[in-house]
């Protein structure tokens, strides 16, 4: 029979506890009320606290109830008694294990950047002009997603190939908890469908990349203006004749780390060179992130958290009406509501993996 509480567990749940009770006795400081910054941090972090101190508190009591129930299955002399007292103490062992879990979860901490607005680049891979139509499907996704979770959606950049397909996009989109929600649709993208040219019937396979990038703040990156070449070009593409006819489009090299972006949607060269600005801030928090990722990744054999934007991650496969998450082994029988921008059961899959994978590493 094993301890009723994790050892570590209860050790963090304790410490928990006394941060809150510092905490508090620093909030009834007069002083602080002098100071809304302080008192907005300290406000933050009991608001983090307080569902985790009540959860060791309720745990606490679980513990206590199974012990008592668990001496009378043991020890009553009434037969009865004790079968009574052993179907109780499997009801709170089940209690237990499922607040426990719980406590873990909450213990876990958030991702500073989950509220943040997303940044979203869709890129045409493998497959020609089916690669490109299928980018284009992927946009339509993510606009209809949008619409569903009442977020902004801010075109930044738009290469369009043959009609109804995109080489690239970049966009935003702007929500409460949308980076939280979209981050682990970074990756590659796969579908395999019979294209409209096909005579044969034959299934194609062809892919597109997605990377979403948390917006950065100008202090998550320091961007000194001897690091950018910043070249202007006449736009190209469909325009109106101003923004056909000028240099009005932007090119952004930070020449550290060789990143490019460029921008000629607007006419005013001012506005594509601020909207390029945006993408190469998220790049390179983006950068900051992915590097962190990576070494949390290898030090915990994480698999759904990595941000790995080379690796297949999911199939739409149009003949089976199939979508695949590879990382996760979960397939849903119905593309059209995915497509149609119904992605909730997928992402919320895919936290509670990554969740799951943080308790398991966190236990280890």
């Amino acid at each position: 029979m094993k301890d009723p509480i994790d050892t570590r567990l209860l050790e963090r749940l304790t410490e928990a506890g006394e941060r809150l009770g510092a905490l508090d006795a620093e909030l009834a400081d007069p002083e602080i009320s002098r100071n809304p910054d302080r008192l907005r941090d300290l406000g933050r972090e009991r608001a983090h606290l307080e569902p985790i101190v009540r959860t060791g508190s309720e745990l606490q009591d679980l513990v206590r109830e199974l012990e008592g129930a668990r001496e009378l299955a043991s020890d009553s002399e009434d037969a009865e008694m004790r079968v009574m007292a052993a179907e109780e103490v499997a009801i709170l062992e089940g209690r237990l294990e499922t607040l426990e879990v719980h406590a873990r979860e909450l213990l876990i901490p958030k991702d500073p950047l989950e509220d943040r607005t997303a940044v979203v680049e869709i890129r045409a891979g493998a497959g020609g002009d089916e690669a490109g139509l299928f980018a284009g499907d992927l946009y339509r996704m993510y606009k209809r997603a949008a619409e569903r979770g009442g977020w902004e959606v801010e075109l930044l950049s738009l290469s369009e190939g043959i009609p109804g397909s995109i080489k690239e996009v970049v966009f935003t989109l702007r929500g409460k908890g949308v980076y939280g929600q979209l981050r682990f649709e970074s990756g590659v993208h796969r579908v395999q469908r019979v294209p409209e040219t096909e005579s044969q019937g034959r299934v194609h396979t062809s892919a597109a990349t997605v990377a979403v990038l948390p917006e950065a703040e100008e202090v998550d990156v320091q961007i000194e203006e001897k690091d950018l070449r910043i070249d202007v070009f006449r736009s190209s593409g469909p325009g109106g004749q101003s923004v056909n006819t000028t240099d009005s489009a932007v090119r952004i090299t930070h020449k550290p780390t060789g990143l490019v972006v460029s921008c000629q949607d607007e006419k005013s060269q001012h506005k594509n060179r601020a909207k390029a600005m945006k993408v190469l801030r998220a790049r390179l928090l983006d950068l900051k992130v992915s590097e962190q990722q990576a070494k949390r990744a290898k030090e915990r054999k994480l698999q759904v958290g990595t941000g790995d934007r080379s690796a297949k991650i999911r199939t739409y496969n149009f003949p089976q009406n199939r979508v695949t998450d590879h990382r996760i082994g979960l397939t849903l029988y119905r593309l059209n509501e995915v497509l149609d921008g119904d992605l909730g059961e997928l992402m919320s899959a895919l936290r509670l993996a990554e969740q799951a994978e943080r308790l398991e590493s966190d236990a280890d």
